[in-house]
């Protein structure tokens, strides 16, 4: 048998030197520094910059507590918080319904940096909800419908087939209804930490946290 070489996963390293992040260069609240941080992003050209991985807490079957996270696109931020739409019924939805303390992580690698967002969340107005949807492509506005989103799928035929009964019965209508299952969330966030990697491991860490509801201080942390 021909062994294939492995890459030790314990020398896999490389130096962060992209940039800095010093208390003189942060916004005054963390709505703004996310927004110079997220504008830099978009335009660095990476890869879905709107990305972020989605953290909640659920219970497994013996009723304790169980992390999960998910990847997902962020749709739309702003001081009230940062939105983004799913299925409602999907295992994420659940975990949020019964525990909407959650956490956001933006992992932007190839800057060396990341965001983490903790907050709790709400679900987005329905009259938003129904506005975003009416802007997707009309196939993913389909797929919505076809997909029972974390529920068992027999096979991929079973799914394809969902999707196509969904055409049919959307054929004659230009405005595809919302479904009542699907909709948003937004995360009110009380705490965002900013993370620029530095060499020696020495990074550079900033957490805003909210006081009396109202007045953002940020702090640095050790790394």
């Amino acid at each position: 048998m021909v062994e294939i070489p492995r890459v030790s996963v314990s020398g896999l390293r490389i130096s962060y030197d992209l940039g800095v992040l010093t208390h003189d260069m942060l916004a005054q609240n963390p709505f703004e520094q996310f927004g110079v941080w997220f504008d830099q992003a978009v335009d660095s050209q990476i890869l879905e910059a709107n990305a972020m991985v989605v953290a909640t807490v659920g219970l497994d079957s013996e009723g304790n507590p169980r992390p999960a996270s998910r990847t997902v696109l962020l749709k739309d931020f702003s001081e009230s918080g940062f939105s983004f739409y799913t299925n409602l019924e999907s295992a994420k939805s659940l975990d949020i319904a019964a525990n909407p303390n959650v956490t956001l992580l933006f992992p932007w690698y190839e800057l060396h940096r990341q965001v983490i967002i903790s907050g709790r969340a709400q679900l987005v107005p329905r009259n938003l909800v129904e506005e975003y949807f009416h802007s997707r492509p009309r196939q993913s506005q389909l797929g919505a419908w076809a997909s029972r989103q974390s529920a068992p799928l027999e096979n991929r035929e079973v799914l394809d087939a969902q999707h196509a009964e969904c055409e049919l019965r959307f054929a004659g209508l230009e405005v595809i209804p919302v479904p009542e299952f699907w909709g948003g969330w937004q995360v009110v966030p009380d705490r965002i930490e900013f993370w620029q990697g530095r060499e020696s491991r020495l990074h550079d860490r900033f957490v805003y946290e909210l006081h009396n509801d109202s007045i953002w201080y940020p702090t640095r942390l050790s790394p």
